[in-house]
């Protein structure tokens, strides 16, 4: 109640409980595509090598959310004409991206003349901070967002489930695949103001692992996602006010929670129906 109370006095906890719903639409509709093609590796490098252009962007006196949007994309396109041209080496690149990315940028704020932030409002995410411009630039990505994955759905669902049966039916199989890591980069940068760089992985993709193994379209499974991802993000914020305790944190302890629950009451009804069918067998 005490968390409730302060949502209608005070600004800043209304725009962060937006920020969290505007970070649930891209963690559902694309942390479903990362969940069902198996790229949470991808994501991850993705991901981290963001803090490069955050910090690049700070030294120049630029938005460092613009920064990590032009970081994100490029080891995107990166990672992925890596992948389709040298089949395996990918890991290899996604780990120097990883550990580059977060060199470069560190190299950057420290260097950063007068900068006085706090380095763990990027790695850990500041969702009680959020400027109002940097709500609009979150509706906007969404939006982005949804019209491209509403064009392209069928298309994505071919090369999301297979690759092959995608390319014999004629569809332009590199470019959709380049531009579904596009729109993880930009998922990504969706996810850094709530839970942070070091987070963002787990947000992208336990509301997706969750919805997955209760529903059998991708269509029910990006929204069940999405209900999901505001249920934790506003739930986390919730529980984390009166405690003081981060948020940004607090979040995905409630959605690994509820993943471990899930996946243990699904494992333990899958048993239950299999040895209900023995049983029943003549």
């Amino acid at each position: 109640m005490t968390f409730f109370t302060a949502l209608l006095e005070h600004h800043f906890l209304q725009a962060a409980l937006l920020a969290g719903l505007l970070a649930a639409i891209g963690c559902g509709v694309i942390g479903s595509y990362v969940v069902v093609k198996r790229i949470g590796y991808l994501a991850g490098g993705i991901a981290h090598s963001v803090l490069g252009g955050m910090g690049a962007a700070l030294y120049f006196g630029l938005d460092p959310m613009g920064g990590a949007l032009v970081a994100a994309i490029i080891s995107a396109l990166l990672i992925g004409w890596v992948r389709l041209r040298w089949g395996g080496q990918e890991d290899i690149l996604i780990g120097a991206l990883w550990a580059i990315g977060m060199a470069v940028g560190i190299l950057f704020i420290e260097r950063t003349p007068g900068y006085t932030g706090n380095l763990m409002s990027y790695l850990f995410g500041n969702i009680l901070l959020v400027p109002e411009r940097q709500l609009w630039l979150m509706g906007g990505l969404d939006l982005l967002l949804l019209g491209t994955v509403g064009l392209l759905y069928r298309h994505f669902l071919a090369v999301a489930f297979d690759e092959e049966f995608a390319r014999l039916r004629g569809l332009p199989v590199t470019a959709l695949y380049l531009l579904l890591l596009c729109l993880v980069a930009v998922t990504v940068v969706l996810l850094i103001q709530v839970v942070g760089l070091i987070l963002v992985i787990a947000l992208l993709t336990l509301p997706a692992a969750i919805a997955g193994q209760y529903v059998q379209t991708l269509g029910r499974m990006m929204l069940v996602a999405t209900l999901l991802g505001a249920v934790f993000t506003s739930g986390g914020l919730a529980l984390s006010y009166a405690p003081d305790l981060p948020p940004g944190a607090t979040i995905i302890l409630l959605a690994g929670a509820a993943y471990v629950l899930s996946t243990l009451w699904y494992h333990w009804s899958l048993a239950r129906r299999r040895r209900r069918s023995v049983e029943a067998a003549p």
